[in-house]
């Protein structure tokens, strides 16, 4: 499975508000379906999470992708409704620039 055909399903099953797909199988070759397209990330925020729980909305993300292919090896989720990303993005610090003096 490509990273395209995730997105692709993942887009059609929970119209997501920002997805992100990073493809790690690279750093797991010599494992199980490593460097096959078999390790992948996947950062989804959609509102069809709202009020489930982290294995329901694991879940959801599974059936969207069930029978598109056979070579996942490993999914890492991260599954957040907006208001939890929005959140998450006020807690993180600023990024502070210092002026470099000449």
């Amino acid at each position: 499975m490509n990273k395209e055909a995730i997105e692709g399903a993942v887009r059609a099953a929970l119209q997501p508000q920002e997805l992100e797909i990073r493809d790690r199988s690279e750093a797991h070759a010599g494992h199980a379906a490593g460097g096959e397209g078999g390790h992948f990330e996947l950062r989804i925020v959609s509102d069809k999470f709202s009020g489930l729980n982290p294995l329901a909305r694991h879940r959801l993300v599974y059936a969207a992708v069930d029978g598109i292919g056979e070579s996942i090896h490993a999914f890492a989720l991260q599954t957040l409704t907006p208001e939890e990303a929005e959140a998450r993005a006020q807690k993180r610090p600023q990024q502070r620039t210092i002026p470099l003096s000449s």
